[in-house]
């Protein structure tokens, strides 16, 4: 176990925020978290975890000990009739292992391709884009519980997903409920374990019968500007990467958390509402029966697109994201976690004022 005191954190989230953890804690194994919580004086007390730094807003200091994550490795775990079954560490770069598995033949992850942070963090996020999430290619996870040191495996139900959302995200329920959850051998529903569980490793079962995913407008147009009928999955994987540095920027020159704020999905009748007072607004269908709305559109709408509050904007691009105005690399010329939600706050009243809509944030505040 490797501990680290007074450690810079501004390189370890894609903010570029300037902050420090008093303690440092370099996971590369599942030994290291149970040195970690069996140690008299560290184990004691409360953790925050830390993949890549990409769905982060630091407010300050962490004084919860850091756990960084940095366990590697990816392999081909085994193979079913349907599917190939990869399993990555927590810390591998979710974009790696998408370029990875295509280099080894397995497709399946494409149109999540450039989603930046860890495999560590997408299964707390089920993060997706371009019609795909977590969760349509997700096998199972190991864990370890901060509580016992005990390494536990989840499934896919047990982990709870909905957009954006799984039971990494929701506080622990009270010990009578994770006790006869180990009783039936899996969390019940509402079971959170924010804060509770380490992710160690992930495992993804791709498809062999695998058929591209094309549903998106911004597909569409590429795959008809290539003119490609029956684009592979490579194709795929070049098309949402071009669209994605065409629209969001590059965290190593303006600090960024990617989409700042979750699509907020409502009824139809309150779809129907809104259409009649903006016939332009972006909304999606969903299988459930709600209709998806761009976040993005309905801020660009309450004219937020390029503006900028202290050091902290909004994208020109694309005004879902917010960015850093300032030096991400200097200590005193950074923006300020303070500044970024003072921001995005001025941002959600201004979309409830117009539209009668909560704007829900994406990262972790801490």
């Amino acid at each position: 176990m490797l501990v680290e005191k007074n450690v810079p954190l501004q390189h370890c989230n894609s903010f570029g925020i300037a902050a420090r953890a008093h303690t440092l804690v370099r996971v590369r194994g599942e030994d290291d978290i149970r040195d970690f919580l069996a140690h008299p004086l560290w184990g004691r007390q409360p953790a925050f975890v830390l993949g890549g730094g990409s769905n982060v807003v630091l407010t300050g200091d962490v004084e919860p000990v850091v756990l960084k994550m940095e366990i590697s490795g990816m392999r081909l775990l085994h193979e079913t009739e349907r599917h190939w079954i990869v399993e990555a560490g927590a810390g591998e770069r979710w974009h790696d292992l998408v370029a990875w598995t295509l280099a080894q033949g397995y497709a399946g992850l494409e149109n999540m391709a450039l989603i930046p942070g860890t495999v560590g963090a997408a299964p707390v996020q089920n993060i997706g884009a371009y019609g795909l999430e977590l969760q349509d290619r997700f096998d199972s996870l190991d864990a370890v519980d901060l509580a016992s040191g005990e390494l536990f495996t989840l499934g896919a139900a047990q982990c709870a997903f909905g957009y954006r959302d799984s039971v990494f995200k929701h506080a622990p329920a009270e010990r009578n409920a994770v006790m006869r959850a180990r009783v039936a051998g899996r969390p019940p529903r509402g079971l959170g374990l924010a804060g509770r569980a380490v992710i160690t490793r992930v495992r993804l079962a791709l498809p062999k019968d695998w058929k591209p995913d094309l549903g998106y407008l911004d597909l569409q147009r590429k795959q008809t500007e290539a003119g490609i009928k029956s684009p592979t999955a490579r194709q795929i994987f070049d098309w949402v990467c071009a669209i994605r540095r065409a629209k969001l920027p590059d965290p190593e020159k303006i600090g960024n958390a990617g989409s700042f704020f979750k699509n907020p999905t409502v009824t139809p009748e309150q779809c129907s509402d809104i259409i009649a007072r903006e016939p332009k607004i972006v909304h999606y269908p969903m299988d459930d029966g709600t209709v998806k709305l761009a976040a993005g559109w309905l801020i660009d709408a309450c004219g937020w697109k390029g503006k900028t509050m202290g050091r902290a904007g909004v994208y020109d691009k694309q005004a879902l994201v917010l960015v850093n105005r300032g030096n991400r690399h200097s200590l005193d010329g950074s923006v300020t976690g303070g500044e970024v939600m003072t921001l995005a706050q001025a941002i959600q009243t201004s979309v409830y004022e117009r539209f009668g809509i909560r704007l829900e944030p994406e990262p972790v505040v801490v």
